[in-house]
């Protein structure tokens, strides 16, 4: 059924030179919507894989425009001035619709993060994606746009303005370490290098890297970085840094500044790994750290841990499924969401800011200890706030940086709250040590102001700069608690769940060993579902809902495995796969089917 795409509606547009845009005034041009939200490292994939769509089909003889419409999950990412903050901190060189209401997101009927959604040059929708890994399947979809446009296609530039050019000595600052000469060395997220600071936090020592986005080794003036985050310095002569947009661990020489790469072949991991699995190519790295003689890594994009030996370069899975979420239990069958901070306290244990969860969570392998994977404080992927007391009820805002105190408590960078909180595992508290701070990503004990006292380094990533505050005694914020704002869909109480999948022109599912999908539901809370829950193949099944529950979310993940109509043993083959969080009322006059978009043309 032919679809005609409703109009853009928000608060207001961005790099279109304050110009508000209409869907009337780009047809004849193909477009894609791209619904995503900065919090979201899928969408982040999503963003890098349109670079690639808009390099081809874009440009001054293009087809193409690309809009984004920023839809948000957290509370803090519809603050207009974090919305704008995120469209120059992440390079997006297209328009942005600024949708605080969710008003085209609904419109639109989207589920996930990111969806994409392709308009032809008459304006009709021709094409739903959810999740990430499409780059290749749109730019043969807009292919064969071009290919059936004709006289209909209208070329030239899109409606891009480039907004001014910001100038200050860092930019989006993401993570910080302790050099042995009492020196201190920050990644400049943005600008895609690394720098030495002196001890004032201001005083530039040197610089690693070009400043030009990229993947190249060599030495310091040239090498080139992506997004650079977590730095850990080994001794003396060795750093190694998660470099998160090229999905890679490099390794520096600090001598000299050399740089080259430890771990991964620089393409995106896209399949599933089990926990002690190799791998061979990473997902968005975010943080590092040393922890019982091994240097783990906060694997972001794949919701795991993995470590890596800084010698041989070896990758290996150490806890995690890649299922997005929060449960506790052993390394093979814990959920992690997003994680991107990570520290090690004296007494072994590995403190993991977990963001997309808003938790805390603990890794330990004493057997004493309980589980694995625990959690300290959090509740789930929907629930957030900024709220003080007892770990079970306290609430956190997508926190990206850990650290540990000299008391054993842990201090936590609660980055959309703006502030520092404390987590005491003595008394399994909560309290808040600072706030008003602009977005905090990392934090870094300094142990060395003798008579001043301990203080805490603070990444203050969106005021592009370094902080110290002292480690005083908490104080507690009893705030309020929020969940993620969607409108609940209505269902009936035995709806049949079915997930549209059509593979992209020139490939075909892969059933050369069987059902190539994986369909994983759950639902918070548990009672919600009577039937249904578990992982299974197949793209459809039929659920039972609870209508004395009444309401809840379902977690839905899946899978699907196609690939290449190359005839032979030989053909690529691709993973495509998303998870959704859907807010639902059951009600008994309510559609008895909930049908979701994977791929759909």
């Amino acid at each position: 059924m032919r679809v005609r795409a409703p109009e853009l509606r928000g608060r207001r547009w961005l790099n279109t030179g304050g110009r508000d845009l209409t869907l009337a005034e780009l047809r004849g041009r193909i477009v894609v919507l791209d619904f995503w939200t900065f919090c979201c490292v899928n969408c982040l994939h999503a963003l890098d894989e349109l670079r690639e769509v808009e390099r081809e089909f874009g440009g001054p003889d293009g087809v193409l425009t690309v809009i984004g419409v920023h839809s948000p999950k957290f509370l803090h990412e519809a603050d207009p001035a974090a919305v704008e903050a995120a469209v120059e901190r992440y390079g997006v060189e297209h328009p942005v619709l600024d949708d605080p209401e969710l008003t085209t997101w609904d419109a639109y009927g989207a589920r996930a993060w990111p969806t994409l959604a392709v308009i032809d040059p008459d304006g009709v929708v021709v094409a739903r994606m959810a999740g990430e890994g499409h780059g290749p399947g749109l730019a043969a979809l807009v292919r064969e746009l071009i290919a059936a446009g004709g006289d209909r296609l209208r070329r030239g530039s899109g409606p891009y303005v480039a907004p001014p050019a910001p100038d200050t000595a860092l930019r989006f600052p993401g993570k910080v370490a302790a050099l042995p000469g009492g020196t201190f060395l920050v990644s400049d997220t943005a600008h895609h290098q690394l720098v030495e600071l002196g001890p004032d936090l201001v005083t530039e020592i040197r610089r690693i890297g070009s400043g030009e986005r990229g993947a190249t080794n060599g030495p310091a003036p040239a090498a080139r970085f992506a997004e650079p985050q977590g730095v850990l310095v080994l001794d003396d002569r060795t750093v190694l840094v998660a470099d998160t947009a090229n999905h890679t661990v490099r390794r520096v020489s600090w001598p000299d500044g050399a740089v080259r790469t430890l771990a991964s072949t620089g393409s995106q991991l896209r399949e599933h790994v089990e926990p002690g699995s190799v791998g061979h190519a990473l997902s968005s790295p975010w943080d590092l750290a040393t922890w019982e003689g091994r240097v783990v890594v906060a694997m972001a994009g794949s919701h795991q841990l993995w470590t890596v030996d800084p010698d041989t370069g070896e990758a290996r899975v150490l806890a995690g499924t890649t299922t997005e979420g929060l449960r506790d239990g052993a390394f093979g069958e814990a959920f992690l969401a997003q994680p991107s901070g990570v520290a090690t306290g004296p007494d072994g244990t590995l403190w993991v800011a977990d963001s997309e969860v808003s938790g805390l969570r603990r890794v330990r392998t004493d057997p004493g200890a309980g589980a694995q994977v625990a959690t300290a404080t959090g509740q789930g992927l929907f629930e957030f706030g900024h709220r003080d007391g007892p770990a079970a009820q306290a609430l956190l805002q997508h926190p990206l940086g850990v650290a540990v105190l000299p008391d054993g408590s842990v201090a936590v960078a609660d980055t959309y709250n703006g502030a520092i909180r404390r987590y005491d595992p003595s008394s399994d508290t909560v309290s808040t040590l600072a706030d008003g701070l602009a977005e905090p990503s990392d934090l870094l004990l300094d142990r060395t102001g003798g008579a001043a006292g301990d203080t805490l380094i603070v990444v203050e990533s969106a005021a592009h700069r370094l902080v110290r505050i002292p480690v005083p005694a908490g104080t507690l914020v009893a705030g309020a608690a929020h969940a993620v704002r969607r409108t609940p869909l209505e269902l009936g109480a035995e709806p049949e769940l079915r997930i549209g999948f059509v593979p992209p022109t020139g490939q075909h599912l892969d059933d050369r060993f069987g059902d190539p999908t994986s369909l994983t539901v759950t639902a918070d809370p548990p009672e919600l579902l009577l039937a249904g829950s578990g992982t299974a193949t197949g793209l459809q099944r039929v659920l039972r809902l609870d209508p004395a529950v009444g309401s809840g979310v379902l977690q839905i993940a899946v899978a699907a495995a196609a690939c290449d109509d190359a005839g032979d043993t030989f053909a690529a083959c691709h993973r495509y796969q998303q998870d959704w969080g859907i807010p639902v009322l059951v009600e008994a006059d309510g559609p008895q089917a909930l049908e979701l978009d994977l791929r759909s043309v």
